[in-house]
């Protein structure tokens, strides 16, 4: 039998640690003095406290150490198997940890160099582009044709607009660094919309934007403006009818057309309303004459971009008189949307 000391001594436990094992019922000395409370162990207690001492060492939960020592006498290779099983987890969190630590680092860099890096699905950004670059399409003095990027928490969302029409659409990214918004000039958009495998990485600065998807990198300047504030463009919102994309469609293409001309070049134009059923449906010339404050009227081709551009199943409409905007965007999403100036009569 051996004194806590020495106890301490063979084992390389403090005498506190006894103490707590003892406290905390993993190891409970074989004898205890009643009048003094001196502790003594015996040598297969020892045994186990060497056995304590390297497991805390390694950073052990006391709850797995007390297994240990509960297997340790009669059932040494369960005792192996806890090692095993412990240090696997160790080489788990130590990579872990090392991921973290290069994330820190990589974040400490951007913020140096006052960077922002978006890493996403380039498939998602490729839709998300996708979904607007028509709307950039005819743009022109003030706004040249491009297409905003502007980064939230964990999204990316792209915005584009002619003055005649806007489109945004959002995508999910990992973002890292300083929130960005810097307006892509087209060219480099369609060549973003044109790489849809693998992950993307996207470097922005003031200055140049850089995007890397495996061996290929896309690299470009952003337009030197200010974006409009898009959100402003939206008006509160309206009345809204549930349509399927492919009846409308359908409505559409038997739909009258009404010719209209615009600084000399004429253009198609289609009446929107609803029908007595809550429903849409496409308006003549004169059933629009005769009743303008009940239908919104828009060009045809935008009309037809937007909803080729746009994803199938259903859509929300928002039609609300003839002055304000036509808005769609799928069912249920709120980032996601098209919006048509209307057409005067």
């Amino acid at each position: 039998m051996r004194g806590i000391g020495e106890a301490a001594r063979a084992s390389g436990l403090s005498i506190s640690a006894l103490r707590f094992y003892d406290s905390a019922g993993v190891l409970v000395p074989a004898a205890v003095d009643p009048a003094t409370g001196y502790r003594r162990y015996t040598s297969e207690q020892v045994r186990a406290a060497r056995l304590i001492a390297g497991l805390r060492r390694v950073g052990m939960p006391v709850t797995e150490i007390a297994a240990a020592v509960q297997d340790l006498f009669h059932d040494p290779a369960a005792v192996r198997t806890k090692l095993d099983d412990h240090l696997v987890r160790l080489e788990s969190g130590l990579a872990d940890a090392k991921r973290e630590l290069l994330r820190l680092h990589t974040l400490l860099d951007l913020e140096e160099n006052l960077m922002t890096r978006i890493t996403l699905s380039a498939a998602d950004l490729s839709a998300a582009l996708g979904a607007v670059l028509f709307a950039a399409a005819g743009s022109a003095d003030p706004i040249p044709a491009g297409v905003l990027l502007e980064t939230g928490h964990d999204t990316v969302t792209l915005v584009a607009t002619d003055r005649y029409r806007l489109a945004a659409a959002t995508a999910p990214a990992t973002v890292e660094g300083s929130p960005a918004r810097l307006f892509l000039p087209y060219p480099l958009a369609e060549e973003l919309h044109g790489i849809r495998a693998g992950s993307l990485a996207v470097d922005l600065t003031d200055g140049l934007i850089s995007a890397r998807a495996g061996d290929r990198t896309v690299e470009g300047k952003p337009i030197d403006m200010d974006f409009p504030d898009y959100r402003r463009l939206l008006p509160p919102a309206g009345a809204t009818v549930t349509v399927d994309v492919a009846e409308l469609r359908a409505l559409l293409a038997a739909a009258p057309v009404i010719d209209r001309e615009h600084e000399g070049r004429p253009y198609p134009v289609s009446v929107l309303g609803l029908d007595p059923a809550g429903g849409v449906r496409f308006a003549a010339a004169d059933e629009w004459a005769a009743d303008v404050e009940s239908h919104v009227a828009v060009n045809r081709e935008f009309l037809l971009e937007a909803l080729d551009a746009g994803t199938a199943g259903q859509l929300e409409l928002e039609l609300d008189g003839p002055v304000r905007p036509l808005i769609f965007r799928p069912v249920g999403s709120a980032s996601h949307f098209s919006l048509l100036m209307p057409v005067r009569h």
